[in-house]
């Protein structure tokens, strides 16, 4: 999110010597993406981020697949995902290609025995269910249900969950997670037809700061294997930052639908987007207002990319038999569109309530082992007109 923000004490000129009240130093350091070209924050530390003790082991959670090369529609009953009480081992990767994985995750327990850092991807969280705070070197991010947590890679951080019933929707981005471009000014600026404005993006609040010493895991993320990392300085020692690259939130309930007299393409729900993929969001709007307008979508066939939607809550105008935390996957190369009589149905309808989250990816998704757990087996003959 091209946006400058600032937390904490921070000194007049970059690069300077910088001290506590006491005399001690604070250590600098560039958090930057893309080489020194990419979106970066200076970060000040009461003790050196680089001091290394241990590393106990290091292990892989690459994705087992089971369809490398799919062609079948698929629906996945997403909260059959089981829960588990340490946050990563909830992760459950069900969608993957070179660019992202497509992750679901019921974390009993909040993350607090370790700090957590994906080295790999940018995180898009999407909070289902669940309420608490995500707590980063950065700063801290106060969430709840329809909440998008967007985490750069690299970002130290945990998680304080309110309850034991979670259910989070991830998409890890392999690149840089950004404000779609046509929302924007050359300036950077969101623009008077973007659905959302600067005043809906939340960033960190609450700077905590450890002036500690000891010993400190970091399970860090780098080419789909987990390393733990112990550090002898606490993760959380900033002082203060400012700069361009943080974590921050956005809620879907601030989306700002674009709507119009006939149905309108999916790009109108766009949210974010990468070199690879884009995340939409579906709300509650008003449906097309011309007097012989078919709210529902037309067929359509997805020849370049494969179109993943999350159903997070509502009646999905389009589907039939479909509950809350389904997730449809409808692969490039065939057509798609509204369940047997859902057009007929949605003639003179007014609105929807609709609330979902949609990812269509530009490169073919591969259909995990875990995916197959909680797949219902029959979703590609859904189309079929049984009454004939």
């Amino acid at each position: 999110m091209p946006r400058y923000h600032k937390l904490g004490s921070i000194p007049a000129k970059r690069h300077t010597i910088y001290k506590s009240k006491e005399g001690a130093f604070y250590y600098e350091e560039l958090f930057g993406t893309i080489g020194f070209e990419g979106m970066s924050s200076l970060i000040y530390h009461t003790h050196r981020p680089t001091q290394v003790k241990k590393i106990i082991k290091s292990y892989d959670i690459r994705p087992k697949i089971a369809v490398k090369n799919n062609m079948k529609s698929l629906m996945l009953k997403g909260f059959q995902i089981k829960a588990h009480d340490d946050y990563l081992k909830s992760r459950k990767c069900i969608l993957i290609n070179n660019d992202c994985q497509i992750v679901l995750a019921s974390p009993r327990k909040s993350l607090k025995s370790y700090y957590y850092k994906n080295t790999d991807s940018d995180e898009v969280i999407f909070i289902h269910k669940g309420s608490g705070k995500l707590r980063t070197f950065l700063g801290n991010i106060d969430f709840s249900y329809g909440d998008y947590l967007v985490i750069p890679r690299g970002v130290i951080y945990q998680i304080d969950f309110d309850t034991s019933d979670n259910r989070l929707f991830i998409v890890e981005s392999k690149s840089p997670i950004y404000t779609p471009k046509r929302y924007r000014n050359w300036f950077g600026q969101l623009l008077e037809h973007s659905p959302y404005c600067e005043r809906d993006i939340h960033p960190p609040y609450e700077l905590e700061t450890y002036d500690e010493k000891g010993e400190y895991m970091i399970k860090v993320k780098k080419q789909d294997t987990i390393h733990e990392y112990v550090y002898a300085a606490h993760p959380f020692s900033a002082v203060g930052w400012d700069g361009y690259n943080y974590p921050y939130k956005f809620s879907i309930h601030d989306f700002e639908p674009i709507t119009g007299r006939v149905h309108q393409p999916p790009p109108v729900h766009q949210t974010f987007e990468t070199n690879s993929f884009v995340i939409c969001s579906f709300v509650p709007r008003l449906f097309d207002y011309h007097p012989k307008a078919i709210p529902t979508p037309y067929n359509h066939s997805n020849i370049d990319s494969d179109e993943v939607i999350y159903y997070v809550d509502g009646e999905f105008m389009s589907r039939s038999n479909v509950d809350k935390g389904f997730i449809s996957l409808h692969p490039a190369g065939i057509p798609h569109g509204p369940h047997p009589g859902t057009m007929e149905k949605s003639i003179g309808m007014k609105e929807t309530l609709e609330l979902a989250v949609m990812v269509d990816t530009f490169k073919p998704l591969m259909v995990t082992e875990e995916a197959l757990k909680i797949d219902d087996g029959k979703y590609y003959k859904s189309w079929l007109n049984r009454s004939k």
